[in-house]
């Protein structure tokens, strides 16, 4: 693998089709962008569609727009059955929206609105899509975490949304938690099927807008310190890209940037935390999401398919 991974090392994506969440702006904009200029059709799935709208136009190749706020299931459903209506197949659905740090509030259907939007969001949207993709060799569900799936890493089960005592960036690791563990135990369902995989992806430290909710006795340190340690977003989203396009990837793995303690580099293989692979919890917190999105996959759970480790995805 190289060290130093470009988007001059995406293969051509001619007729391909990729989904990106929040693609408007940041990391998910410089992911379409990319996929579009190696020839793939770009869908971006966006909150605010003027801004969507907006982004196409700077954008080249074929690129088009859907609205989707992963805060409302009913927003999520209606996105899928429109993606759905125009979509034959899908190559690549990249999770990538997000929020952080956010003040305690609730989506629309009552979730803690980190949970429900980077986590619960993104589950109900890849299992409504799937059967576009489980026909299509080589196709993937990329989904992007960070590293603060590290801070207080554990999967809350006796308070998921946070309601007795809150702390935003406890949250935020535990939806980025879940974006892992929801990476794993996808690609355990999908291994039997041997067409689609799961694999993840994180940005290191990267400047855009995700970080707006950042409380004020953080910010001001962060924006001294912006310049030693963020990269751009057209760096943070390589991680993203090397994860849907890499030939040589396979189902499970985790991709990061490759300088010191992950913050910024080229893309490389990473290992997230010995709590992200736990299997019982990721099986849980499944269950748990099924339940909550009343969303259920067409892939089911296998029973003798060995789970994502850290051994396996260090490469």
């Amino acid at each position: 693998m190289t060290d130093k991974w470009t988007t001059a090392d995406i293969p051509d994506q001619r007729g391909r089709v990729a989904v990106v969440t929040g693609a408007n702006t940041g990391l998910g904009y410089e992911t379409a962008k990319a996929l579009a200029e190696r020839g793939a059709s770009v869908v971006l799935a966006v909150r605010n569609v003027e801004k969507g709208e907006r982004a196409a136009a700077q954008l080249t190749g074929d690129v088009t727009v859907q609205a989707l706020d992963l805060t409302s299931l009913d927003s999520v459903r209606t996105a899928a059955a429109a993606l759905r209506s125009r979509l034959d197949r899908i190559d690549l659905l990249i999770n990538n929206a997000g929020v952080m740090y956010t003040p305690q509030q609730t989506t629309r259907d009552g979730f803690e609105m980190q949970f429900g939007t980077n986590h619960l969001g993104h589950f109900a949207l890849t299992g409504l899509l799937l059967d576009r993709m489980l026909p299509v060799p080589g196709s993937r569900v990329v989904t992007v975490s960070s590293t603060g799936h590290r801070i207080r890493a554990a999967i809350h089960f006796d308070d998921l949304q946070w309601e007795r005592a809150y702390s935003r960036v406890g949250a935020y690791g535990q939806s980025k938690l879940a974006n892992l563990m929801f990476t794993y135990e996808l690609q355990r369902r999908l291994a039997p099927h041997g067409t689609t995989v799961a694999v993840a992806a994180h940005p290191g430290v990267s400047s855009t807008e995700l970080a707006r909710s950042t409380p004020a006795a953080l910010r001001l340190p962060l924006t001294w310190l912006a310049p030693l340690i963020t990269q751009t977003p057209a760096m943070g989203a390589l991680p993203t890209l090397r994860a849907a396009t890499d030939p040589a990837g396979f189902g499970g793995q985790y991709y990061g940037p490759g300088g010191r303690h992950e913050i910024k580099g080229h893309p490389r293989l990473v290992t997230s935390s010995p709590e992200s692979y736990e299997v019982a919890v990721q099986q849980r917190l499944w269950a748990v999401s099924e339940e909550l999105t009343g969303v259920t996959f067409p892939v089911g759970r296998p029973t003798r398919t060995a789970a994502p480790s850290a051994s396996a995805v260090t490469g």
